[in-house]
């Protein structure tokens, strides 16, 4: 299987006097699964469009394994695109499906075989050739798109929110599945969805997009603690980072003391804050734990308040807390399943001042 690069340059795509793709600059190893992850509309599939083809750009230039491809036809650039529809023939079988496109090509009747053979080896699904689309499940139908894009050996994969039509149980099977086909493969893969857990579990690199411009680039680690902005913070992670407007109370060699829902906390990290500034406190569900006596001291990191909800979700529960001495402001925790909590009690929670997140007027990370 090819392993190819894959590089944007300057890119951008506008409809009309709409624009949709900002100036866009990505290069993409050989081998990689990168996964476009943003908010509906924010451009990624438009974007994933622009590197198969099916759109032209309306400025800037796009390389596969070196070679310009930006005005090229989408049959002459070597990718294999799988959509969220299945777009399976109904009158054929899974073979005869797999097999389509090489048919159209002219490819030799032994060569499809070969193929097909080893595409449904790789996919478990030689007990299924001759079956119709009807008689499969949704996992097996989108297993069958998937085996077709792979019989054409194509130098990059793009595949665009292939998981969409699934059921939950579905969804996570078929992850599974495709992050094993590129550690088999070791093929470039280019993949858009919506959903950033997706995007956390099967990425080499994860590229967020906001109202068409790249927010951030990196590793799914990477990304998620240490978020370029708020934008980013807020989007990858479930549930989402909880934010809370706060107040600089001091800054220096100590750290930081920031007022916040009534209560004093310090974050014990050098920041770029001053005394008066406003900024917004990001904190992850998993990075509040339950306080104890001996962590009621002065700038330990207490909020307080009282549970609003629980949702008890097995090995782990989620902690709807609404502040004390406010109304609207709440924040949501993840501790252990069996915790001993019920509504309406009131609720000490301690922050993990090394996890926390500041956030400047304009919404980004400071350092």
């Amino acid at each position: 299987m090819a392993r190819s690069s894959v590089q944007l340059a300057g890119v951008a795509k506008q409809f009309g006097s709409t624009v949709v793709i900002r100036d866009v600059t990505l290069d993409i190893a050989p081998g990689e699964f990168v996964v476009f992850v943003g908010p509906s509309g924010c451009g990624k599939s438009t974007l994933l469009r622009l590197v198969a083809g099916l759109e032209q750009p309306s400025a800037g230039a796009i390389h596969i394994s070196g070679r310009d491809v930006t005005h090229e036809h989408p049959s002459k650039r070597g990718v294999a695109m799988v959509f969220q529809s299945y777009a399976l023939y109904p009158h054929m079988s899974v073979a005869e499906n797999m097999a389509f496109g090489l048919r159209m090509l002219g490819t030799p009747k032994a060569e499809i075989a070969t193929r097909v053979t080893a595409a449904a080896q790789t996919l478990q699904l030689e007990a299924l050739l001759d079956r119709k689309p009807r008689a499969l499940s949704g996992g097996q139908r989108q297993r069958v798109a998937i085996g077709r894009a792979i019989v054409r050996e194509p130098d990059v994969f793009l595949f665009d929110e292939p998981l969409s039509n699934l059921d939950a149980a579905l969804r996570a099977q078929v992850r599974v599945e495709i992050a094993r086909l590129h550690a088999r493969l070791g093929a470039t893969m280019i993949y858009v969805t919506h959903d950033q857990v997706e995007a956390m579990t099967l990425a080499s690199r994860i590229v967020v997009l906001n109202g068409g411009r790249i927010e951030q680039i990196g590793a799914p680690m990477d990304l998620y603690r240490l978020p370029a902005n708020r934008f980013v913070a807020g989007f990858l992670g479930s549930p989402r980072m909880n934010f809370l407007p706060a107040r600089v109370a001091a800054a220096g060699e100590h750290g930081v003391d920031l007022e916040v829902a009534g209560e004093t906390l310090r974050i014990a990290r050098r920041l770029a804050a001053r005394a008066g500034d406003i900024v917004t406190l990001g904190v992850r569900p998993e990075d509040l734990s339950l306080a104890h006596a001996q962590d009621g001291a002065a700038h330990n990191g207490i909020l307080r308040g009282e549970v609003s909800l629980l949702e008890r979700l097995g090995g782990e529960a989620l902690i709807h807390v609404t502040l004390r001495g406010t109304q609207a402001e709440t924040l949501v925790a993840k501790l252990a399943g069996d915790v001993s909590l019920s509504a309406r009690q009131p609720i000490a929670l301690k922050l993990d001042g090394a996890a926390c997140h500041l956030f400047d007027d304009a919404g980004r990370t400071m350092t």
